[in-house]
């Protein structure tokens, strides 16, 4: 069972490669549910780690439907973290209908080559995720990340068991959202590969003065805290699984 730590700063990647994670998949966004983090973080953070480091490729936060714009800007982002060391990205693409977009998602996975590459959680938007994992399996991606197509993957518990019985291990399944030290046997039962959280907490940032009528985010996590991923949580999760 490997546990992957999704992080948004290079304190969260050390806290996870110290914890004993196997996988960062390094993201900027949180507020957005993950986009493509900056060229310097990317570099820092390979300088930094040694664990496997997974790239975000989406270029912006709403929906999955992408035009040649940005899918070009998706490739010149995949030439950037091959160059800079990652061990594979992350991303996928859907029709408009909902559905997985096979020749786009299979063109941009052989592009990304030799980096592999796990198609996220755009998955539980499709409307038919046993069709979605065929699709997914079509465009050779190695994993896929998912709740089951619920909120949260302790609500998609059943789905993942049932996704993971029809996969049979031409592809591998993590399970993400709202993943914690207190469900993580529950998920593991389900037979999925592994596990991705955050574990995320906050703390007061270091700036004393803020006008009371001005944010910069309008939602939380806000300017006046720093999201990080709690090393405890990490250890605590990686000597659950060890254990198992």
């Amino acid at each position: 069972m490997t546990l992957e730590v999704c992080a948004y700063s290079l304190e969260s990647c050390l806290n996870a490669q110290d914890a004993g994670a196997a996988r960062v998949e390094l993201c900027s966004g949180p507020g957005e549910g993950g986009t493509t983090p900056s060229a310097g973080l990317i570099l820092l953070v390979r300088e930094k780690i040694k664990i496997d480091l997974y790239v975000m490729i989406r270029p912006r936060g709403g929906d999955f439907v992408y035009d040649e714009h940005e899918i070009e800007l998706m490739k010149r982002d995949l030439d950037f973290a091959r160059k800079a060391g990652a061990d594979g990205v992350v991303l996928g693409i859907l029709h408009p209908d909902g559905t997985v977009d096979v020749d786009q998602t299979r063109a941009l996975v052989q592009y990304a080559a030799p980096l592999r590459v796990t198609f996220h959680r755009a998955f539980d938007l499709t409307p038919d995720p046993y069709a979605a994992l065929e699709d997914v399996i079509a465009t050779g991606a190695e994993r896929i990340l998912t709740s089951g197509h619920q909120p949260t993957a302790l609500q998609g518990a059943d789905l993942l068991a049932k996704l993971s019985k029809q996969a049979d291990g031409r592809i591998e399944l993590m399970a993400g959202a709202g993943v914690s030290v207190a469900n993580a046997l529950q998920l593991a039962a389900t037979g999925v590969s592994a596990l991705h959280l955050t574990g995320k907490a906050f703390r007061k940032g270091r700036q004393e003065y803020f006008p009371s009528a001005i944010s910069m985010a309008g939602e939380i996590p806000d300017e006046h805290s720093i999201m990080y991923s709690d090393p405890k949580i990490l250890k605590e999760m990686v000597g659950l699984l060890a254990d198992r």
